[in-house]
């Protein structure tokens, strides 16, 4: 069984062993159901009001042959599914990326991972142009994992009534990890399964499941378009 038959999408070279998934994924499962014995894992629900964000969907992550990128083309589609139903339906879109700054000071954190960007890396930040982002869909620039942290996302969402956010996009361990973190409080998070992803089958399962008993709903994609096409005769 090859990566890309296993889970659609990631690095072949940070894919499962063939005879590890198949135990793991069982593993999971039983995890799963050992919190819900413990009362973790509650749904938190659909609200009345959502806002759909759409995190990192740029060249960065989407080109394999970049440092960090991988093959993501399943959750640009699924993304794209979403964005279709919401826009239907006027709800409001949000859009992350990557706030490049070369001047911007240095932090212990940086040396995690040494980023290998030219000169001029304003390209591979760009917006994926299937996701046909639309002029009045904001941009977020964000130097953090959250799209919360250091921007003024939650100001923004808060001034329009949102109850609701849809967190869709890469990579699922850091980034759409910390934004559900940061958006919990607040908001009905939910997690569209097939519209978010990363580089690595293992951590992107992992890190799922921690959503899912912690901190978001992880939900059928089909379910959460339904939810925004019906949103369009509640609104």
């Amino acid at each position: 069984m090859s990566q890309r038959e296993s889970c659609g999408f990631g690095s072949n070279d940070l894919s499962l062993p063939d005879e590890l998934r198949g135990p793991l994924k069982a593993h999971l499962r039983n995890l799963r159901e050992s919190y819900l014995k413990r009362g973790w894992a509650g749904r938190v629900g659909f609200g009345n009001k959502p806002a759909v964000i759409v995190i990192d969907l740029a060249a960065y992550w989407l080109d394999p042959k970049k440092q960090i990128g991988s093959n993501l083309d399943s959750v640009v589609n699924a993304t794209a599914q979403v964005l279709q139903a919401a826009r239907k339906s006027q709800v409001p879109v949000f859009f992350t990326s990557f706030a490049h700054d070369p001047h911007h000071p240095p932090s212990p954190h940086d040396k995690k991972l040494k980023l290998e960007l030219p000169a001029d890396a304003n390209a591979f930040f760009q917006l994926d142009p299937r996701l046909e982002r639309r002029p009045t869909e904001k941009l977020v620039l964000k130097r953090y994992a959250s799209a919360f942290k250091g921007t003024n996302l939650h100001e923004m969402l808060t001034a329009l009534g949102i109850d609701t956010l849809i967190v869709t996009g890469v990579s699922t361990s850091p980034c759409v990890y910390a934004t559900c973190r940061d958006a919990t409080d607040s908001f009905h998070v939910i997690v569209p399964r097939e519209a978010v992803g990363e580089r690595c089958e293992l951590m992107h399962e992992v890190f799922l499941l921690d959503i899912d008993i912690d901190l978001a709903d992880v939900t059928p994609l089909a379910e959460v378009v339904g939810y925004l096409e019906r949103t369009a005769t509640i609104r």
